[in-house]
């Protein structure tokens, strides 16, 4: 099994920032892709960025040049730092990990959430 916890979430005005950080541990051989997904209330959860293993990124338009995916391979942590925030950012956050546990088995883990509330 792998657990996934998620800090750094919390309340700031519009045009802040904050920086989110997600740590995986238990049974892990390597992490394939770590990446972060949001779900705004009401709506359903969306892509927000991903980071592969070859270091590979990709970011959903609308955070696009505000916000920045980094890994740390060493600790098995993933980061999201989030630059001009907006109100429409406002959602829990997710952290995503696909983790090879075994040379032969791959499985997809959620963390639990970190809410990110943006006043106007």
């Amino acid at each position: 099994q792998v657990q996934l916890v998620e800090s750094g979430g919390g309340l700031v005005q519009a045009g802040g920032s904050l920086r989110l950080s997600c740590a995986a541990s238990g049974s892990i051989f390597s992490i394939k892709t770590m990446g972060w997904y949001r779900q705004a209330p009401g709506n359903r959860r969306e892509f927000a960025a991903v980071i592969i293993s070859g270091g590979s990124i990709a970011y959903a338009d609308s955070v696009k040049g505000r916000f920045t995916i980094s890994r740390d391979n060493a600790v098995n942590t993933v980061y999201l730092q989030m630059n001009s925030l907006k109100v429409e950012d406002t959602a829990v956050y997710y952290c995503y990990a696909r983790v090879m546990s075994t040379l032969t088995r791959v499985d997809d883990y959620w963390g639990q959430g970190t809410q990110v509330t943006i006043s106007s």
